[in-house]
């Protein structure tokens, strides 16, 4: 997958530039330049993860479909046989991402893609570090069917491509396709916290699932994004870890081990019964002041030149990683953690105030 990646990167950052360029003609520049950051920030950083865990990756569907797979290979042959791998793989994938907005502990793995209050290309990037590694199970049933190992692995990557595109405020409403595909509008709804928005519109290509299943809800009213509990943050370990902080303390806020394990796979809204904690209210969030904090310039041009080489330090890395030992991605990618820690350290630089 990283391979892939390799290649598309170039295209996803022209696309970017002209996103950017287009909205700054527009009057309706979507980018910040700390968010875009952490945004890809967030991206490496699930690459790196994948690179280390090829068992969650693929080697588990693998070790399932050599050894329970109930339809033989030559169903699986021809173009037709790649397409329902992309369908078969959709359907899955909707029903992780339903989870994964249902309970509490796929949240957390979850949370990262929608912590940016901002709605661009970039956002399509910001990918979580854990979700595969916890999300594979949904995938056995591809694997019961026979699907190859290979078509499972280019679906993902069609899957995963495709909502490249549908992270932009830039397209409108597209008519019929609205009614059947993973659209910008559709996708919009599914990143707002607006009260009527939370938790619909999960099909990664086709919004016909969420049709079919009761979760579709279409574009009316302005969207706003993020989080309802917002991440205001640009610490990248802290926005893989700020849910799993939250479960951690509904825990401990409760003496029965049945309600702290019910904190888990309840909705991430649940709160234990007794416990005192406050709630986030999504009213008072959609009146809430996106997080931009003013950083020196400096430092802004510091965390450029440090993302910068990070990202060319990756690519290098990703071209190489099948031939070097899990020794060294560990350590690789132990030193872009610290690396883009680093960089958010720069970007929460406070600016010196005015004299």
């Amino acid at each position: 997958m990283h391979e892939i990646l390799l290649y598309a990167l170039p295209v996803f950052l022209v696309c970017m530039a002209v996103e950017w360029a287009w909205g700054r003609r527009r009057g309706h520049d979507t980018y910040g330049l700390a968010d875009t950051l952490s945004s890809l920030s967030q991206g490496l950083l699930s690459q790196a993860v994948a690179i280390v865990t090829p068992l969650f990756q693929i080697g588990l569907y693998a070790a399932l479909h050599a050894r329970f797979a109930l339809l033989p290979a030559t169903l699986w042959q021809g173009a037709l046989s790649w397409a329902l791998a992309v369908v078969l793989y959709d359907f899955c994938d909707y029903w992780l991402h339903r989870t994964s907005h249902e309970s509490a502990l796929f949240w957390a793995a979850h949370a990262v893609h929608h912590q940016s209050e901002h709605f661009n290309l970039s956002t399509a990037l910001r990918q979580e570090s854990l979700y595969a590694v916890m999300g594979w199970p949904f995938f056995i049933p591809m694997a019961l069917l026979g699907v190859p190992t290979e078509h499972y692995a280019l679906a993902g990557s069609v899957v995963l491509l495709y909502q490249f595109w549908i992270h932009t405020e830039h397209i409108g409403r597209l008519g019929w396709l609205d009614r059947v595909l993973s659209t910008p509008s559709n996708h919009r709804v599914h990143h707002a916290v607006n009260p009527g928005y939370l938790d619909r519109n999960y099909g990664a290509i086709f919004v016909v699932w969420d049709r079919l299943f009761g979760s579709f809800a279409e574009e009316g009213e302005a969207c706003v994004y993020g989080t309802v509990r917002p991440l205001a943050s640009w610490n990248p370990l802290w926005g893989v870890g700020q849910f799993y902080a939250e479960l951690l303390r509904r825990m401990g806020a409760t003496p029965r081990w049945r309600d702290k394990l019910r904190v888990l796979y309840k909705s991430p809204g649940w709160m234990p019964p007794g416990a005192v904690l406050p709630l986030p209210s999504t009213e008072a969030r959609l009146a809430q002041a996106r997080f931009d904090p003013p950083a020196p310039g400096w430092a802004r041009l510091a965390a450029i030149a440090a993302f910068l080489a990070l990202a060319l330090g990756c690519a290098a890395w990703w071209w190489l990683a099948d031939d070097l030992g899990s020794g060294t991605n560990l350590a690789a990618t132990v030193a872009l953690v610290l690396g883009l820690w680093g960089v958010g350290a720069l970007l929460s630089r406070p600016a010196r105030p005015a004299a």
